[in-house]
């Protein structure tokens, strides 16, 4: 018989023993149940020995259990599968040094791009705040590397002329009526609402009588699943309900929509979700031929916010109508700011004064 005091995960020291047909037998069999049993107290430890790539796999089951968004999730997915695990998944946690995690960020920058190194350099700082969590290192040297910069385009907005010669456009093209086109743009413009938010809009988030739209949800492709409806927007402040200028409540209700499984206000030409990509590329198509190549989708929305910045609306009411992020921490705390005001209704019905929307959508120039 073999024995020795072990202390446990639990700082409890026991005495354990084994046995076998020699001394020797006993200590080998009581060495690698000591071994078994440790690793054993070590279920989901990180220690300095610990491989990144086991790290990482930890971190994301813990923000998958917090219930992040499917896209986010993806997209970490993504970067680790992609960037961290081939470039220092084999390290182990006490080998990542500031210069081994600058290096790896900057050759990720290097071959895919800045976008990608934020990624990577979001996904490797999370896995190694985790095991600095487990003190198995000292501090997150992801912190301290080079500061990874995207050069942003200053942002373009249409002017209400440009605005009311791609309604008039759109509505005189049948293959973008086809496409349902001049409504899904007439919806961005007159609510500042993202694309994934616009095709999530469902009948029972829409009141015409009351002129308002709730924005509960976003389309989003999910691995192995395919389009879905995300029940959450983009962020938690995405959650708003939004009063609607008169001339979208009249293009809506001269609408007719066929009823689909989701209830959705403008979906596919086969019934189901819009993939964004395809409705990005069909207006993409459509303003091509109206000789606005420089437009997307999102130009609308920031017409929107520009329209209603020239109208004396406040930032608090702009943010508030876009869903962005609250402006402080005090507001955050102390205002709710879940609806969007009736001032940008009634400044957002601007866009269709110069004429009644019948005509538009008749085709008169």
């Amino acid at each position: 018989m073999a024995d020795t005091l072990f202390r446990d995960f639990d700082g409890q020291t026991r005495r354990v023993e084994r046995r076998g047909a020699s001394a020797a037998k006993a200590e080998t069999a009581l060495k690698e149940y000591l071994l078994t049993r440790s690793r054993a107290g070590r279920v989901g430890e990180v220690t300095p020995e610990t491989r990144v790539r086991d790290v990482g796999a930890l971190w994301l089951a813990q923000i998958r259990e917090e219930g992040r968004a499917v896209t986010t999730l993806d997209a970490y997915d993504d970067a680790m599968r992609i960037h961290v695990v081939p470039g220092v998944g084999l390290l182990q946690v006490r080998e990542l040094t500031v210069g081994v995690c600058d290096r790896f960020l900057t050759s990720v920058k290097t071959s895919a791009g800045p976008s990608a190194a934020k990624h990577a350099k979001t996904v490797l700082n999370g896995l190694v705040g985790l095991a600095a969590r487990h003190d198995a290192i000292k501090h997150n040297p992801v912190r301290d590397t080079s500061k990874i910069t995207i050069a942003k385009k200053d942002a373009r907005a249409l002017s209400l002329d440009e605005v009311r010669k791609i309604r008039a456009g759109l509505a005189a093209d049948p293959e973008a009526v086809a496409r349902d086109l001049p409504a899904i743009v007439d919806f961005m413009l007159g609510t500042g609402l993202r694309i994934g938010e616009t095709i999530a809009i469902t009948a029972p988030a829409l009141d015409l009588k009351a002129a308002t739209v709730e924005v509960r949800a976003t389309v989003v492709r999910a691995k192995g699943v395919g389009l879905i409806l995300q029940p959450k927007p983009k962020t938690h402040s995405g959650w708003r309900q939004l009063h609607l200028p008169a001339w979208l409540v009249a293009v809506l209700k001269a609408r007719e929509v066929a009823e689909t499984d989701l209830d959705l206000i403008f979906p596919s030409q086969r019934g189901k979700l819009r993939e964004r990509s395809n409705t990005n590329a069909d207006v993409r198509e459509a303003l091509d031929k109206l000789g606005f190549d420089w437009v997307t989708t999102h130009t609308f929305r920031k017409t929107t916010a520009t329209l209603l910045d020239e109208g004396g609306l406040t930032v608090r009411e702009i943010a508030d109508q876009l869903g962005h992020k609250r402006v402080s921490i005090t507001q955050d705390t102390y205002f709710g700011r879940s609806h969007g005001t009736v001032r940008a209704a009634a400044v957002l019905g601007s866009i269709e004064r110069v004429r009644a929307v019948s005509k538009l959508y008749d085709g008169e120039s």
